[in-house]
Formats: structure tokens, sequence, C-alpha cells
């Protein structure tokens, strides 16, 4: 059964994400992983449902969270529509993942301020281009 949706959910998402990222760390191996959602959710800040994506962005690609336990806690449908869309399926093109994004205004709002996040992360050469590539394709 679905929890109440209200509008305590974003705290609710960063609470999921805090609990679902705990003990995980960066590429740097030292700055606690959590670091970058929030980050991301700070980039979209005033955007409830935005906000709740961003703190959960990555919670099915890199842990046990799933669209149940999500629904279970009360997190809007487009929130996990918008997680599920972000978590790139392995061994997809990321061309075709991306322009999948951006047909979804939430999610492609998420994954600009994503893109944006990591490039403020000491990024390699390999990195910045790939996401130079991915914003052209998203705001193109």
């Amino acid at each position: 059964m679905a929890g109440p949706i209200s509008d305590d959910f974003v705290p609710r998402a960063a609470a999921i994400a805090h609990e679902a990222h705990a003990g995980q760390f960066r590429r740097d191996g030292v700055t606690p992983y959590i670091l970058h959602p929030q980050a991301v959710a700070a980039r979209v800040a005033g955007d409830p449902l935005a906000e709740a994506l961003a703190w959960l962005h990555d919670t099915f690609e890199d842990t046990s969270a799933t669209p149940e336990l999500l629904r279970e806690q009360g997190i809007p449908n487009e929130v996990i529509i918008g997680v599920s869309m972000l978590t790139k399926p392995e061994g997809a093109d990321y061309e075709e993942y991306l322009r999948a994004i951006k047909a979804n205004p939430l999610a492609k709002k998420v994954k600009i301020a994503d893109m944006l996040s990591n490039l403020s992360d000491q990024p390699s050469e390999k990195q910045i281009l790939k996401y130079a590539k991915g914003l052209v394709i998203l705001l193109e």
C-alpha cells in the first residue's frame, strides 16, 4: 500500500538518500557521496519535485532503493518516474538515454543540474567531453 503524498516529501527524499548512500564515497574515495545529491538539489532549489528527484537521482543505480520503497515513503510518482529515467540501463546508448530524458522536463532539469555538479567536481578530460556532449543534446 502506498503511503500518503504530502508536502513534506522533499525532506523525506533527502532522508532516504542519506540512508541509501550511507558509507558511499565520491570517486576520490574520501568525499561522502551524499554531498553530490545535496549539490544537485541545491541547483534546483525552489522546485520541490526537482529537489526530491535530485536527492534521489542515483538511488536506483547505486543503492538497493526501489520504486516500491519510494512509493511506500510517499514520494510522488513524478519523482519515481524521474529516478527511473535517470537510471541509465546497463549497455544503453548514452545519446538515446539522454534523448529519452530530454522528453521529460523534470528529469531533464535534474540531469542538467547533475552534469553541472559533476563538472564542478574535478572531472577528468574524458568526463568533461562526455558532459559537454550531453549538455548539448539536452539543451539543443
